[in-house]
């Protein structure tokens, strides 16, 4: 439980961070997509190990 409060908590915060660079730097947005796919994704594999 604590692990996916965790993950709960990392998935908000980049969030955040994507959508302020998002605004300020729209030309970001693949990568920061990208990026937020990708952690995303390995943060999803990670709790099935």
């Amino acid at each position: 439980m604590q692990i996916t409060m965790d993950m709960a908590l990392l998935t908000a915060i980049l969030s955040i961070i994507a959508g302020v660079l998002i605004l300020m730097i729209p030309r970001l947005l693949n990568y920061i997509v990208a990026l937020y796919l990708i952690l995303v994704g390995v943060a999803g594999v990670i709790t099935y190990l």
